[in-house]
């Protein structure tokens, strides 16, 4: 069985707990209006790679990881679109005493219960809180997001919340005040990041041909994250 993958980054600081070994799974059902990897989004664009072999790419780290409380961290796109592969490889991971995270939007194609299985932390990319929300910013539907979470929130996986905002669409009281509602369905919460919108994937855009649907908004002031941050995880 191979799987498709855009890149690895071999020493990642921000991808959960320590220094994370991080496969870029390509293919992504989603069309983020600010997504930065364009590239990511068409699956059979990938680079075919085996479970194992992405295995033996990633025990030759493992003494960074075993040292910062690292490890594997299945991103992308969306490593839920490949849920086979992503399988094997994360039991290939723990069988080996890996910790395992997987980054993902919610967005896939199900066996969710199984892939959570073998995954230590999920870190969700929380895109909006309502349906027209995630039809108009990421052209999405949030019903699937709902199955997975469905899905998330009987598991026992520790869980990341992150949330991009933009200036004019996720930035607002009420927007904030819903995501920290849809926050409080989980029970296994353990750190909530809110990302500020920025421009510095545009050029891929203008590489590859296609209209960036966010043009003229400005990056999100870093103060007000802040400020939206207290909100969210005060009691």
């Amino acid at each position: 069985m191979l799987g498709k993958i855009h890149s690895i980054e071999t020493l990642g600081l921000k991808d959960g707990p320590g220094i994370r070994f991080v496969v870029f799974f390509q293919g992504c059902k989603l069309r983020c209006a600010y997504c930065h990897n364009p590239d990511t989004w068409i699956l059979n664009e990938g680079k075919d790679m085996s479970a194992e072999e992405l295995l033996q790419k990633a025990l030759r780290f493992k003494p960074y990881f075993e040292r910062s409380g690292g490890g594997i961290t299945c991103s992308g796109g969306d490593p839920l679109l490949q849920p086979e592969f992503l399988i094997k490889f994360l039991k290939l991971c723990k069988e080996h005493g890996l910790h395992t995270t997987v980054d993902t939007a919610g967005f896939g194609l199900g066996n969710y219960e199984e892939i959570l299985k073998y995954t230590d932390l999920v870190i969700l990319d929380v895109k909006h809180v309502n349906r027209k929300g995630y039809r108009e910013l990421v052209r999405g539907n949030i019903e699937e997001f709902r199955r997975f979470t469905e899905v998330l929130r009987k598991s026992n996986v520790n869980l990341w919340i992150r949330h991009v905002v933009v200036p004019g669409i996720t930035d607002g009281e009420k927007h904030i005040s819903e995501l920290k509602e849809l926050i409080s369905e989980f029970h296994n919460v353990e750190k909530i990041e809110l990302l500020p919108y920025h421009t510095l994937g545009v050029n891929k855009y203008e590489i590859m041909g296609i209209p960036y649907r966010l043009q003229g908004i400005k990056p999100m002031c870093r103060e007000k994250i802040k400020t939206m941050e207290d909100i969210l995880i005060s009691a």
